[in-house]
């Protein structure tokens, strides 16, 4: 009866001092609230994306109306400013703040798209490399090394040249200059996930390459997919405002923040607001979105960094 007694006092005490284990989900959210490079450039990509969407609603004026009796109105901090322009108003009198609020449309829309096409494109390309290895991974190979023999910058300028700056040539155009990134690295982590068990396991059941592929391949690499994706993007943002101030990108009068940095350079020593005020916009959404990528690389991997 003793012996009895005692051992059910040590189950009792053994269930007490039992440690749940968090499922990944609630993993995750516990990384996301104690990550601040996430929490922070989470929160300006979030604002600037909010921003971008009721722009319309948001901006004081139409960034379009030009009024010349109020060209270069200075801004709030300087001692001649008003609150009608906080942010002043450019060389044909349009208010800055309207046109900074639906540059971030452009930005914005150029980079999230152009990064989301290449990852689909590349990323495809790079786990049938190497999934199927063979002729098919040399193809490829011979593909991506072709790809990387190109100056990227340099085939920018050449094809917007060709078909123009509008945004749908800019995000088709920058789309070919970054997929041979994600297929490089998909294709190598691809290697060594074909070998282990349970893809040969998955094959031994029957499923299609295509399940294989979709279902086993792609959420172990979604994870530097994303990583990718974050870095492209903001690159993508920032290649769009050099072409845009080169006159190569997007053309007038379509507010885009390269676009104000080239039209306020003959300024710049006089009303020097008209080049930081964009330049300021296109630094912090890209290092809030490098930011943020970080975040979701350490938040998502499964070896638990913090």
């Amino acid at each position: 009866m003793l012996n009895l007694t005692t051992e059910n006092s040590e189950n009792n005490q053994a269930d007490e001092f039992e440690i749940a284990v968090p499922s990944p989900p609630e993993l995750m959210k516990r990384r996301a609230k104690s990550h601040l490079g996430f929490i922070l450039g989470g929160s300006v990509v979030l604002f600037a994306l909010i921003v971008a969407i009721f722009a319309p609603l948001l901006a004081p004026f139409d960034p379009y109306d030009q009024d010349l009796t109020r060209r270069l109105v200075q801004p709030i901090w300087h001692p001649t400013g008003t609150w009608k322009h906080p942010f002043g108003t450019d060389a044909l009198g349009r208010d800055y703040l309207s046109r900074i609020m639906f540059g971030s449309q452009v930005s914005l829309m150029i980079g999230f798209f152009a990064a989301i096409i290449s990852a689909v494109v590349g990323s495809t390309i790079g786990m049938m490399g190497g999934y199927f290895g063979g002729r098919t991974d040399n193809f490829i190979m011979y593909l991506i090394n072709v790809k990387l023999a190109l100056p990227g910058l340099l085939v920018a300028l050449s094809l917007v040249s060709v078909f123009g700056g509008s945004i749908v040539a800019l995000i088709i155009i920058l789309s070919f200059l970054f997929w041979d990134r994600y297929a490089v690295v998909t294709r190598s982590i691809t290697q060594q996930i074909r070998v282990n068990d349970y893809i040969t396991a998955a094959q031994a059941l029957g499923a299609s390459r295509t399940r294989i592929i979709l279902g086993e391949v792609l959420p172990n690499v979604m994870n530097q997919i994303i990583v990718i994706a974050s870095l492209e993007m903001a690159v993508a943002i920032i290649i769009e405002a050099a072409l845009s101030f080169l006159g190569l990108g997007i053309q007038p009068p379509t507010p885009s923040w390269g676009l104000l940095v080239s039209e306020g350079r003959s300024f710049m020593f006089f009303k020097p607001y008209l080049i930081v005020l964009p330049g300021v916009a296109i630094f912090f959404l890209v290092i809030s979105i490098n930011m943020m990528g970080d975040g979701i690389r350490d938040i998502t991997a499964p070896e638990g960094r913090n």
